[in-house]
Order: structure tokens, then C-alpha cells, then sequence
């Protein structure tokens, strides 16, 4: 009879006979996927293209019989379990070496109610696919700023966006979920059932479970928004970060912002502030005047456009799939001068015309939530501060990464509350002592409930909180 090797969870190894192997496969509706199957290749592949994993078994998933049943195999048989979604985690938590890969991509059903203002959206949908959905009715809830972000992973770790000064994180805009626990049974999550696990998945990441379909309260918006960005040339960076830093910190609820030093398309170093105006365009020119008026820029590129034409005409370009990438962060506070000078001192350094420093506002309605309204461990940050590596030779990869890696460094002096965990690896990437610094406060309070819902840390592919036991 033969044996097919997975990884296991303790790093062992795990012999699964043809007889299993073919019990579990006939369970399925979806595809049970080995390496040298066709489409092996493209459904281990990520928007990283730095991730180049090579999982056991890759299980499509159909439908939630599915995660349950891949759920269950993994563990019954203790193996190394990782989850995709969207496939946009830039560690590439999603893909694992060895073990079982449960994806959810194919999962992209939603329907929105334009009544009670609500979606039910399944886990492998884009954002690009929901506010697709969502802006057929005149709708949206805060969503990603790259359109080829998925809605599970960023709802999971909280989720900033163009709309989460308005509306708050995605994460505030949950209203329920239903999750294939480490038991592999099928839970909901609300206020109302299972309030605890409700409270969890809002900011813990995917530690707890599987989300195979997320509700979410939506709002009127659009059809357009005033959007863009400011370029201004790299010699005055220190001045334009400084009046961003007092522009930033006194705009309506209806403006996000993101500040950055970036390489133009013509390779010229430069610094730009990004901003979005959700409201009435009337109070959309008062409030972007101050911005458009100050200082000499190279361009003014904002103007109205649609909530779907922000998405994925702002960012896209600059962050296309199958590029290589690294990524390192810090929540923060106010930008202080001192700040300014560390971070321009360091992108002088930047080793790609690819890569960037930013600052991305967490936005008024997330900074006025209460902190232990959610899991989310970041409410008095006002800024998520990341330095972004991005390159195409995998040849180069580790002069890019060490700048990242020392950018972020340098800014730690002016961070407040660790990273965002969204962009975070896992614990040999970034070691447990930072892993618990990012969920903050309510640390301890999830250590409780990995134990109650995960307590073998089946789910461990991520910024991972181990159970207490």
C-alpha cells in the first residue's frame, strides 16, 4: 500500500495510506490537489511572489462540507494546516510546506440586501468582486486599499481603509460570521451567539477558526468620491510630511489619508500624500483645499471619481501580483519632527524604485471605538507606519529585505503599539515577544480563547496566540 508523507503540526512526519487518502478525497465536492496534478503550480501561487511553497495537499474547497471535512483530516492526523483566502498576505501565511492547504478562493458567492442595508459574503471573495456587489445598490463598507486583497484576511486583522474614518475598521462593520471551529463544527458568530468568539475573529486574526462567510453592515456611498494624490518633489519631503502630519490630524470623518516616500515611474525620488473624500464633493473641495493649496507640487492628480475607480486605479499599479515583496510595520503616534528625519534618512537608502515608506491613517471612527470593543489592539494609534520592499529579481531578495528590516528599525523609536498583524509573519519571522505586543491589551484575553476554541493550535499559520495550556 502506499504512503503519502505530510508534515505534522510537532514538525514530525505523518504516513496517510492510499485507503485514507482516498475516503477523505471522496468526501469532497471540491478538488484534492498533489504536487504534479495539473493546476498544482497555479494553486499554490499567491499574490507574493516571494512565496514559493510547496503544500501536500491543496484542498479547493466547494463549500463549507468541504472545510469541514479538510478540517477534520487535518486533525485527525496532526498535520500543518494553512489557510488561503484571498492569497494577498504579503508573509504568505497562506501556504504551507508539507502539510494541508485549505483554500477557500473558489468560495465567492455574496448577496446583498439593499433593504436592511447587509451582504453575506463568502471568504474567497476580493474586494474588487464585493464593492462590485456592494456599488450596484449604492453601497460599500470599509474594504482594503488594493483591489486584489482579500475580504477574510483584512477583516480578520481589523482592516484599514479609504472608509474607516467614516465607518471604522471592516472589522466594526461585522455584524456576524460563521466558522468551522479547530473541532470542525459549524459556529455563528454574533452579538447575540457565541459573542466571545464574536469578539475574537474581530482583530485576532485567523487563530480561532475558519470564516467561511462574513456579514457585514453596509452604507450609502457614491457613485463617486474625490480622491487622488499630491506628488511634491523629494527636496522638500521634511516640509510637506510636517504639514501632513497637522493636515492629517484635522480632516472630517469622511477623509482618509496615506502619506508617502516613493520613486516616480521615471525614477525620481519623491513624497506624496493620498487622500479620499467620501462625503458631498462640495465638502470634498473645502476640506482638500488646505492640501491642494500648500506648497509647489509636481502634480495634483485628485478629482472625483468612482468608489470602484479608487480601488483599483490608486493603488493597483503600484502593488501588481507576482512582484516579490517584504514588508515591515509599526502602529504609531503624531509624526514628530524627529520622525520625519529618521524616515527620510532612510528611504535615501532604498535599494528598489519599487519600494516605499508610508504612513497609513487609521482613520476618526477607529480611533473613537473603544479598546476593548473588538480584538483589534490598536485604537489609540493614528497611524500604521510600514516600510514596503518590492523588487522582480528573486536574486536580490536580501538586500531589499535588510532595508526594510532596517527602516523599520529606525522608526521604532516613534512607534506606540507593535504591528499591524495583517502584515505580520509568523513567530519565526517575527518572534513571540512582538507578536504579543501587537494584539496589546486584549492579549491575554485571547490566550483564553485560543484555548477554549483552538486548544492544540491547529491554527497556527499566523501572528499566532498559543493557548494557555
Amino acid at each position: 500500500m502506499a504512503l503519502v508523507q505530510l508534515a505534522r503540526i510537532n514538525g514530525a512526519t505523518a504516513d496517510i495510506d492510499d485507503a485514507a487518502l482516498d475516503k477523505f478525497q471522496s468526501a469532497l465536492r471540491g478538488q484534492l490537489i498533489q504536487p504534479g496534478d495539473e493546476g498544482y503550480d497555479e494553486a499554490r501561487k499567491i499574490w507574493n511572489g516571494m512565496i514559493d511553497r510547496r503544500p501536500a495537499f491543496i484542498v479547493r474547497c466547494a463549500g463549507i462540507s468541504d472545510v469541514i471535512e479538510a478540517v477534520n483530516f487535518a486533525r485527525t492526523n496532526h498535520l500543518l494546516t494553512s489557510v488561503r483566502s484571498g492569497g494577498h498576505n504579503i508573509p504568505g501565511n497562506s501556504v504551507c510546506d508539507g502539510g494541508i492547504m485549505i483554500d477557500l478562493s473558489l468560495m465567492k458567492s455574496v448577496r446583498v440586501d439593499a433593504e436592511t442595508k447587509t451582504a453575506r459574503a463568502e471568504s474567497g471573495l476580493t474586494w474588487a468582486e464585493f464593492d462590485h456587489e456592494t456599488q450596484a445598490f449604492g453601497l460599500a463598507t470599509t474594504g482594503g486599499t488594493v483591489s486584489n486583497t482579500g475580504i477574510a484576511g483584512l477583516t480578520l486583522g481589523g482592516g484599514i481603509g479609504w472608509l474607516s474614518g467614516r465607518f471604522g475598521l471592516t472589522c466594526d462593520n461585522l455584524l456576524s460570521a460563521d466558522v468551522v471551529t479547530a473541532s470542525g463544527e459549524l459556529v455563528k458568530a454574533s452579538s447575540t451567539e457565541n459573542p466571545d468568539l464574536f469578539w475574537g475573529i474581530r482583530g485576532g486574526g485567523g487563530n480561532f477558526g475558519i470564516v467561511t462567510s462574513f456579514e457585514y453592515q453596509l452604507h450609502p456611498l457614491g457613485p463617486n468620491v474625490v480622491a487622488g494624490m499630491i506628488i511634491h518633489p523629494i527636496e522638500n519631503a521634511r516640509e510637506v510630511l510636517k504639514f501632513y502630519s497637522e493636515f492629517s490630524r484635522n480632516i472630517p470623518d469622511e477623509m482618509n489619508t496615506i502619506g508617502a516616500l516613493v520613486t516616480s515611474p521615471e525614477g525620481h525620488p519623491a513624497v506624496s500624500i493620498l487622500a479620499c473624500h467620501s462625503g458631498p464633493t462640495e465638502e470634498a473641495e473645502k476640506a482638500l483645499k488646505p492640501l491642494r493649496e500648500f506648497g509647489s507640487p509636481i502634480a495634483d492628480l485628485i478629482g472625483p471619481m468612482t468608489y470602484e475607480q479608487l480601488q483599483t486605479t490608486l493603488l493597483d499599479p503600484v502593488a501588481p501580483p507576482g512582484n516579490q515583496y517584504y514588508l515591515k510595520s509599526q502602529m504609531g503616534g503624531e509624526i514628530t519632527e524627529d520622525a520625519i528625519d529618521a524616515i527620510i534618512a532612510e528611504f535615501a537608502k532604498v535599494t528598489s524604485p519599487f519600494s516605499a515608506i508610508m504612513f497609513q491613517q487609521l482613520g476618526n471612527a477607529v480611533n473613537r471605538t473603544a479598546r476593548d470593543a473588538t480584538a483589534f489592539g490598536h485604537r489609540g494609534a493614528l497611524y500604521e507606519w510600514l516600510a514596503m520592499a518590492q523588487w522582480t529579481d528573486p536574486g536580490e531578495s536580501e538586500i531589499h529585505i535588510r532595508w526594510a528590516r532596517e527602516a523599520v528599525e529606525a522608526m521604532e523609536p516613534f512607534t506606540s503599539s507593535g504591528s499591524y498583524i495583517n502584515q505580520m509573519g509568523n513567530e519565526a519571522e517575527e518572534g513571540a515577544d512582538r507578536i504579543k505586543a501587537s494584539y496589546g491589551p486584549n492579549y491575554e484575553r485571547l490566550v483564553a480563547l485560543k484555548q477554549k476554541y483552538d486548544p492544540d493550535n491547529i491554527f497556527r499559520l499566523n501572528p499566532n496566540i498559543k493557548p494557555s495550556a
